[in-house]
Parts: C-alpha cells; sequence; structure tokens
C-alpha cells in the first residue's frame, strides 16, 4: 500500500497551504493584564510598533500601536476565515460593519470586490493575564467570483457543530466542524459567493482534539483530487503509522481511510481540504487576483474609491471594555451573544 503521507513540512507561523487556500497564520500571545485603553500593562518601548511581530515577552503587537492587532487595512479578490480560540478580536469594517467576537466564534469575510477592516485584540482583564490565539486563513475565490460583493458572516461558537469522537477503549475526542460535511455533521453555510459554497469544492476547515492515545479514523474526501493537509501544532499524532510530531503539516492521501492515534500527550490539529481551484494566483499583499492587470486595477480602484472609504473616527476602533460578543452588519441588523467561558 502506498504511504498516505505524500509530504511533511516545518510550521512557522505562517503556514504553507495547498490551492484553494492561500495560507495560514497561527497567532498565540500570551498578554499580560490590560491597561485602561485595553492594550498591554507593559512598556512598548523597546518593540518596533507598527511592525512588533518580535514575540518579546510571549507577545506581538502586530500593526497595533496602542491595542495588539491590524488597522484598517485593504482586500480584494479572496476570502478570510478567523477562528479565534482564546481572546478576543474587534472587528470593524469600510461596509459599516463591527464586532467583538471570539472565545470560539468563527468570522467569515469575502472580500470579493473590495473592503477594508481592522481587527483588533482587545485585553479585557486588568487584573490578570490576557491570553490571546487564534488562526486566520485565507481562502482563494474563483474568478468568477473575485469582483462579488463583500459579505461579512459570524458563526459563533455555541452555533459550530462539533462530532464527539470516542474510540474502542473509550478515550475521547471532538472534531470542530468549520466547513465541509462529515459523518452527517453538517456545518453551518458560509457566505453565498464562498467557494465553499460550490458542491464540488469538497472544502473543509475542522479543528481536531484528541485525548492521549485516543485514536480516530478519517473518512475519504469526497474526490479523489481534493488535497488534504492536517497541520499537527499541540501533541503528535502518529497517521497510518507514521509519527507526525508537533509544528508540523502532513500532505495526506485524501481518497482512502486514514488512521490517526495520538500520542502521550494528547494531539491537536488543524485540517484543511479543499479541490483545486487550478488557475494562476498573482498576489500583491493584501490583494490575490488572477492576473498583474487585475492587481493594477486593484491599486487603483484602493486609491480612488477606498472600498467605500473607512466610517470610524480611528484606524483601530476598539469596542467597550463591557461590550460582550455581538455583531452589527452592514445593513444594521444586530446579533448579541451570551458571555462564554476561556
Amino acid at each position: 500500500m502506498a504511504d498516505p503521507v505524500l509530504q511533511t513540512v516545518p510550521l512557522g507561523v505562517r503556514w504553507g497551504t495547498a490551492d484553494p487556500f492561500l495560507f495560514c497564520v497561527h497567532h498565540a500571545d500570551g498578554y499580560p493584564a490590560a491597561n485602561e485603553r485595553l492594550g498591554p500593562a507593559a512598556s512598548l518601548e523597546a518593540r518596533d510598533l507598527g511592525m512588533d511581530f518580535s514575540g518579546a515577552q510571549g507577545w506581538s503587537m502586530y500593526h497595533g500601536s496602542v491595542v495588539p492587532g491590524f488597522p484598517q487595512h485593504p482586500h480584494r479578490g479572496f476570502e478570510t476565515v478567523t477562528f479565534v480560540r482564546r481572546g478576543f478580536v474587534d472587528h470593524s469594517d469600510s461596509l459599516g460593519a463591527t464586532a467583538r467576537f471570539g472565545r470560539g466564534d468563527v468570522q467569515w469575510l469575502t472580500a470579493g470586490s473590495g473592503i477594508v477592516h481592522c481587527e483588533m485584540f482587545p485585553l479585557l482583564d486588568r487584573t490578570g493575564p490576557n491570553p490571546s490565539e487564534l488562526f486566520q486563513i485565507w481562502l482563494n475565490l474563483p474568478s468568477d467570483d473575485k469582483m462579488v460583493d463583500p459579505y461579512f458572516t459570524m458563526q459563533w461558537g455555541e452555533d459550530i457543530a462539533r462530532l464527539a469522537l470516542c474510540d474502542d477503549d473509550g478515550r475521547s475526542g471532538e472534531l470542530t466542524v468549520i466547513a465541509g460535511q462529515i459523518e452527517g455533521i453538517r456545518p453551518l453555510a458560509p457566505p453565498p459567493d464562498s467557494y465553499a459554497s460550490r458542491p464540488d469544492a469538497d472544502l473543509a476547515i475542522w479543528h481536531l482534539a484528541l485525548e492521549p492515545g485516543a485514536r480516530w479514523v478519517v473518512p475519504p474526501a469526497a474526490s479523489a483530487a481534493t488535497v488534504r493537509t492536517l497541520y499537527v501544532f499541540e501533541g503528535s499524532l502518529s497517521v497510518a503509522g507514521r509519527p507526525v510530531a508537533a509544528s508540523t503539516g502532513a500532505v495526506v492521501r485524501p481518497d482512502e481511510p486514514l488512521p490517526l492515534a495520538a500520542g502521550a500527550a494528547g494531539a491537536e490539529a488543524l485540517v484543511l481540504q479543499g479541490r483545486p481551484i487550478g488557475e494562476p494566483v498573482v498576489q500583491y499583499g493584501p490583494f490575490v487576483m488572477n492576473d498583474r492587470a487585475g492587481i493594477e486595477k486593484a491599486l487603483v480602484d484602493y486609491r480612488t474609491t477606498g472600498f467605500g472609504g473607512w466610517p470610524w473616527p480611528t484606524d483601530d476602533p476598539v469596542q467597550p471594555v463591557g461590550a460582550g460578543r455581538f455583531a452589527r452588519h452592514a445593513d444594521g441588523r444586530i446579533e448579541q451573544r451570551a458571555a462564554r467561558g476561556a
């Protein structure tokens, strides 16, 4: 039998991915107690503010100068899927939408023809640490959908489908199903023009957690043309008998059942799969098109229209400390959600 592991790659902060994904970044920061402005109550003097990816003292400010995060910046031609496991994200965009989400929530944003947004990481606890962990996945759009209207979707953690796992020895695990039906579990709907909304995309985004020694067999994908990658970021996995340690990605055969077994410390992995779009990709920073002409037009459009302009008083707005989990959409619709544990 052929080796089910086709390739392994070491993982950094920014993970290499295969078509239809563009990349995945894993941010894990141990922020200290908060100050009165929802930033870290610590000296920032030694940091390169505006471009701090240092990880000094176990955390970064990224492009933030007061609150960590990413002040306003544009996107065109692809989607962002942001899965926040710990901490919170404050979102604001050029359509007028805004939100605070975290602790298991997912925001799915189809940038399409163009949107400007910011993602700040407010620190809410002034008496203790503020751990933050999130994944942001960039998912490409086919050429037919590059210029669709932008669309903002929230998937609240309490609504996201989960598959409870239990092996023959009673050891357990859980699969969080952000996209991609599996074993009768249907995920929440992606945005209407997402590549994931196409049935033949065979797209899946799963988070797998297994307790020590637990086993599970991943069912085959719908198509042999699908590309499936397991990113082990905690613990270790045996993949069809082949050890895969933490901070390793494994590209695996999609068309066969895939036996997994967690190591002595358990395992956590992110699974990304999809049928490749198979079109040229030309990227210039936050713009992803099919050719250089598309990039040049994106630059001109952004300079002349600002993708709708920026309706907020600062480049890095954050919500009040007691705002809670909510989303206000561009059409004025408001979703309010109860607090969730850390």
